[in-house]
């Protein structure tokens, strides 16, 4: 589905969906990936009753624009003029259903930001493999490079006009604003965007929805206590935890495996949206 913003950005709203949906997802991805790697995972849900949009984030894949000395963007832009573009979308298309946003890693903590800005976004939050980045909520003695790493990444993407994530081996080719953003919340444990004329952390407060997470076993990018981090600053009606390993999976639990072997992950979330017995 193609989607114009404000601004003159353009991308593509990937879409599976069933004959009969019970439920329309709005799926968002992790940082420096491309919408199509989650077509596995829209197909698994699909099957079990799910239609799911996949946004794509500005600067990758379908994106008409890419970050680069000209070209630069924050939370700002991703909240507040291409996500709204795509709830837009969705709701022309599938007007009548139980909505819910969810994402994969920075795209989970993006999908509980735009709750928090526009609360009819969804009645239900997916969480897969996310957490608050916040350093203090990372087991050491990790924790305790990553104050370094986020004052480094910034930086680099400051002197190449965009961060080289592939080969750094961290993200895709990152606007400058959006590391910003990121590395201010690494760092304070608060979420913020430049510019923005609301304050994300009161807003994050007054999130009151169902909320399924889950996490891997051996993903050290996102620890039961960083998620932990994340959902205490909202007031979830009801959350549901769960720890995915590698037998349960049929590949590693780490931070992306799953992507590719997404059934066990499709279910366990499907399997939230069935009435209790």
């Amino acid at each position: 589905m193609p989607v114009v913003v404000a601004d003159g950005h353009g991308f593509r709203l990937l879409l599976r969906a069933p004959a009969a949906p019970v439920a329309s997802l709005l799926w968002l991805p992790a940082l420096g990936v491309a919408a199509r790697h989650y077509l596995p995972f829209a197909e698994a849900l699909t099957a079990r009753g799910v239609a799911v949009f996949v946004h794509e984030w500005r600067g990758h894949g379908s994106s008409t624009l890419r970050a680069g000395r000209d070209s630069d963007w924050g939370y700002r832009a991703l909240l507040q003029t291409d996500l709204p573009a795509s709830v837009a979308a969705i709701r022309a298309c599938v007007p009548r259903l139980p909505a819910i946003v969810g994402g994969h890693s920075l795209g989970a903590q993006l999908a509980a930001c735009l709750l928090a800005l526009r609360p009819d976004t969804a009645q239900r939050l997916w969480i897969v493999a996310s957490g608050a980045p916040y350093w203090r909520a990372f087991p050491g003695p990790r924790a305790w490079l990553l104050p370094l790493a986020y004052r480094f990444l910034p930086w680099a993407a400051d002197v190449r006009g965009a961060l080289p994530g592939r080969t750094l081996g961290f993200g895709g080719n990152e606007a400058r604003g959006v590391m910003r953003d990121w590395a201010r919340t690494g760092l304070s444990g608060r979420y913020a965007g430049a510019g923005m004329d609301r304050d994300l952390e009161a807003a994050l407060a007054d999130v009151r929805v169902d909320m399924d997470a889950l996490l891997f076993a051996d993903d050290w990018l996102a620890p039961r206590s960083s998620l932990d981090w994340l959902l205490a600053k909202m007031r979830p009606t009801a959350v549901r935890c769960g720890i995915l390993d590698a037998d349960r999976l049929g590949t590693r639990a780490d931070h992306f495996a799953w992507m590719k072997r997404p059934d066990a992950v499709a279910a366990a979330l499907a399997a939230g949206l069935q009435p209790a017995a």
